[in-house]
């Protein structure tokens, strides 16, 4: 791929210490005396048309940095910076404004579709919250924009359930996309469908991106398909940013020992070329009690003493600007 990178140009996008806490309601009197750290201090940008890719396992909190990112929850501290506008702060009209810069799609496209209502209905929500147009546009629009995803213009009348999961998720990209915004948080937009669909949707969303000069933040487990898409990668882990490189670099030469993990993990098409695979031993820590220091240092087949009682932070490591928070050169 190739678009700006968040050096080339000023950041549409820039999150700045950002924590998203969970309190854990314990006893008779359902007291918060513990929280669940789901991010726990993030640094991020994205520019104008790039595409930001965010990586990790299940349960390290990429959903939920999306979901704050787009003020489905109000973070516990720090700045989410659009184009220079504190949305951490922002409430109200305020918030409802910027919002329609900043559209989300969603894993699964059976949940985050109501199956009450029409096809139609759905997609042209958008302009009934913002107040745009009048019935006779808005269905124009929307018909314009089932054109846009590859659905059928019969499909203006029908219900979710008479679509496949591929067309289904075409359905919650036109509603994303509907408003026209700048920034689209994706999370997992494709792991829910079967592989044979999940290029389409993708080289859709690529030609969106350059139709419409879209920004997006790619969420996915799947590095894989994240290097397909995705300008940049960040690691993340138990809340935190571990790595954060362009794609080529951090399958090439990753540096923290949790990418190289994650890259051992993808399966050769070649069956004659083997590569060695990294095993980590047990299982990601509870975010409601994290390890001291570092966060990995419980899995990690390097870590020292000093990994269990200082908090590595993210510093340059290269020529290539990456970024890696490790006490040490691997």
């Amino acid at each position: 791929m190739s678009s700006p990178t968040a050096n080339s140009a000023t950041p549409l996008l820039e999150i700045r210490d950002l924590h998203m806490h969970f309190p854990v309601r314990e006893g008779v009197l359902m007291r918060a005396k513990k929280s669940c750290r789901a991010v726990d201090g993030v640094n991020l940008s994205i520019a104008p048309g790039e595409t930001l890719g965010l990586v990790g396992e299940s349960g390290c909190g990429k959903s939920t940095l999306g979901r704050s990112i787009v003020r489905l929850y109000k973070p516990t501290a720090g700045q989410i910076l659009f184009e220079g506008y504190d949305l951490a702060k922002s409430h109200g009209a305020d918030l409802k404004a910027h919002r329609r810069q900043l559209q989300m799609i969603f894993q699964d496209p059976v949940d985050s579709l109501n199956s009450r209502h029409t096809v139609g209905d759905i997609i042209a929500e958008p302009f009934v919250i913002h107040n745009m147009g009048d019935d006779a546009w808005r269905k124009t629009r929307v018909q314009e924009l089932l054109a846009k995803v590859g659905l059928p213009a019969n499909a203006y009348e029908r219900f979710p359930f008479e679509f496949s999961g591929g067309q289904r998720q075409r359905i919650g990209i036109a509603r994303a996309i509907a408003l026209e915004p700048k920034l689209i948080v994706c999370d997992e937009p494709v792991s829910a469908l079967d592989v044979s669909i999940q290029s389409q949707v993708l080289n859709l969303m690529l030609d969106l991106q350059r139709d419409m000069k879209l920004s997006y933040l790619f969420i996915a487990h799947n590095l894989a398909v994240v290097k397909h898409v995705s300008d940049r990668i960040a690691i993340m882990y138990l809340g935190r940013i571990v790595e954060l490189a362009d794609a080529d670099t951090i399958y090439q030469a990753p540096k923290h020992p949790y990418t190289r993990a994650l890259i051992s993990a993808i399966p050769t098409p070649d069956p004659s070329k083997k590569k060695q695979r990294i095993v980590l031993q047990g299982d990601v820590p509870s975010p409601i009690d994290p390890p001291s220091g570092c966060p990995f240092h419980p899995r990690c087949p390097h870590a020292t003493d000093r990994c269990k009682a200082e908090m590595p932070l993210l510093r340059t490591a290269g020529d290539a600007g990456q970024q890696v928070a490790c006490h040490y050169d691997l």
